[in-house]
């Protein structure tokens, strides 16, 4: 059953049409590629299924909700939550008092985690998701700290502890060593035995080959093929696509 529908999303900035039509859906429980040269329209895509930007034409459906006109925390209180290709930090604070914010179980949760008595009331849950992506840090460690692999870590964590039924993850392993870029494989399947519902934009098709249960192609802003990695990624029109070549 689909938990996301995409239907018929157009968006032009200025003469350029940077999403065309497209139309998919994304199963609960299972997890999704979004992929394509870059260019292709995915990060648009996704700032407008989180609701960082409005479609000029078609309709988001989440949970089966019209959600096109809702904004993007909104979006968050039904259950989505996301990472970045860049993290996105509160540089002055710790990684604890980061993902207290994360949690965000309540509108008065910002001034509640600044005094003492409510300081140990999310500890097991930042520990649980901390072990969770094996970052191996003290939680009160300054995020300005972290080094690149382990601020992914922290996205992703920061991610999951978001109350959410539905994860979007932008680029998980761009930039990442070989060793994190396994750790990271290793951690998409524990996510999809735990029933995680995902769609992950990425550029490293071994990782998708790896991961995704099905893969969504886009190129030039349009949705151009789908269907189980194993057929999409040999597809000759994917490969024109995405490498130039056949």
């Amino acid at each position: 059953m689909p938990i996301l529908e995409v239907r018929q999303v157009n968006k032009s900035f200025g003469g350029v049409q940077a999403v065309k039509h497209c139309t998919f859906s994304v199963e609960e429980r299972k997890i999704t590629a979004l992929i394509g040269p870059n260019g292709a329209g995915k990060t648009t895509l996704f700032n407008i299924i989180n609701g960082f930007i409005p479609a000029d034409e078609g309709a988001i459906i989440f949970r089966d909700i019209e959600i096109s006109s809702l904004s993007a925390w909104e979006r968050s209180r039904l259950g989505m939550s996301r990472t970045f290709q860049l993290s996105r930090l509160f540089r002055n604070l710790s990684i604890a008092e980061n993902l207290e914010l994360a949690i965000r179980q309540d509108d008065d949760l910002f001034w509640r985690m600044f005094f003492t008595k409510h300081k140990a009331e999310f500890h097991d849950q930042i520990r649980e998701v901390m072990n969770l992506v094996e970052l191996d840090k003290n939680p009160k460690t300054p995020v300005t700290d972290l080094s690149y692999g382990e601020q992914k870590l922290f996205d992703l964590a920061r991610a999951l502890v978001n109350p959410h039924t539905f994860l979007l993850l932008d680029e998980v392993v761009a930039g990442v060593n070989p060793v994190l870029r396994e750790k990271l494989k290793s951690l998409m399947a524990k996510l999809k035995a735990k029933g995680e519902t995902i769609l992950l934009i990425e550029h490293d098709m071994d990782f998708v080959h790896a991961a995704a249960d099905h893969v969504i192609v886009m190129d030039q802003g349009a949705v151009l093929t789908q269907g189980e990695p194993e057929k999409v990624l040999h597809e000759k029109q994917v490969l024109e696509a995405y490498l130039g070549t056949a």
